[in-house]
């Protein structure tokens, strides 16, 4: 056979590699299959409506706990779920040095409460009669002085006395008076008692060391954390030997709440705040459980326009916008929801509004 016999089935041998090759690639393609659905999506009974995102939180709002002071945690008096009453220990901090320091603020009182003491109690009983016993002393003596110049003042012949034993005798009875004077005020001193100004600076000072005692003991009782109000403990993130600080945390050492009501703290795109009517009818669903629908009402509007933070996953979602928080009451209490738990929320828009839209569309 020749070559020209042979050349025109070349291209039918190619023509049939591809369509086996086509064949392989169509027949290993996976074959789509129609899922339902994992949750029915939310409905709302409202024709005109705003949907929103919230996410329930205790009436009081969710608490975040801190220390007043930093310090080392030594102790965690709850956990997770429990019911507290206001002042209820949370958890204690280390008061070591706290303990130290009131120990030398106590000795510190007692010293200036014995110094008042002292003083309130002058004079003493056994400083009296030396004191006495010295004034008398001393009046003797001049008396003698007195003597000894009159006895020389009394001899008839100046030649007879010197002029200076003269001056020595006036000089002595010169001395005896003010050492008798000097006696006589130590002795009014004392028998006077403490001086009142003396007293006022003691009274002072015991002050002072019990208002720096009364500081310690109100430093050492802010160790221990205590609940705000009544309420239970949503969250823990705290343990023993961990530092705690005053800042603001992300995640919070506690965080406490009052569920006794729940609200849902909704967050509406800026785009369509517009159409929101404070007070209108509102209902929500937990996030997979359309059926479970819960009448809410009104509380109130929270002014301030603030970036979206609760994203929900779906593809339409803009993270660039901001949103405005309304928020709500669920007025059917139900035992299967929980503090943070997603909702979808449906509010009753303006008729007016939505025409509006859709007239301009």
């Amino acid at each position: 056979m020749s070559l020209s016999a042979r050349l025109p089935s070349l291209p039918l041998i190619a023509a049939g590699g591809l369509a086996v090759a086509i064949y392989f690639v169509w027949s290993s393609l996976p074959v789509p299959i129609e899922a339902a659905p994992v949750f029915a999506p939310p409905e709302s009974r409202f024709e005109h409506r705003v949907a929103a995102v919230g996410l329930i939180e205790t009436a009081s709002e969710n608490i975040a706990i801190a220390p007043a002071l930093p310090g080392l945690v030594t102790e965690v008096h709850v956990q997770a779920g429990a019911r507290v009453v206001a002042g209820a220990p949370l958890f204690t901090q280390d008061s070591r040095d706290l303990a130290a320091e009131r120990s030398v603020r106590t000795l510190e009182l007692a010293q200036a409460e014995a110094e008042l003491a002292r003083l309130r109690a002058a004079p003493r009983r056994e400083t009296l009669p030396p004191l006495r016993a010295r004034v008398e002393e001393a009046r003797q003596r001049l008396n003698d002085a007195r003597v000894q110049l009159e006895m020389l003042e009394a001899v008839d012949d100046p030649r007879a006395v010197r002029r200076e034993d003269r001056v020595r005798r006036e000089i002595g009875v010169k001395a005896a008076e003010a050492a008798l004077a000097t006696a006589s005020g130590e002795l009014a001193l004392a028998e006077a008692g403490t001086w009142a100004a003396d007293r006022a600076v003691a009274e002072s000072a015991v002050a002072l060391a019990r208002a720096r005692l009364v500081a310690v003991d109100v430093a050492i009782e802010r160790l221990t954390v205590r609940a705000p109000r009544d309420g239970v403990v949503l969250k823990v993130d705290v343990r023993p030997g961990e530092f705690a600080e005053p800042t603001r945390r992300e995640t919070p050492l506690i965080t406490f709440g009052d569920d006794a009501t729940l609200h849902v703290r909704t967050e509406v795109d800026e785009y369509e705040a517009h159409r929101l009517v404070a007070g209108a009818a509102a209902e929500a669903s937990p996030r997979g459980n359309a059926a479970h629908r819960l009448r809410l009402e009104f509380v109130r509007v929270e002014p301030y326009v603030i970036p979206r933070r609760q994203l929900t996953g779906d593809v339409t979602q803009r993270v660039d916008t901001r949103v405005l928080q309304v928020i709500y009451r669920i007025a059917d209490a139900s035992p299967g929801l929980h503090v943070g738990q997603q909702m979808d929320v449906f509010i009753a828009a303006d008729a007016q509004s939505a025409s509006g839209e859709l007239a301009q569309e």
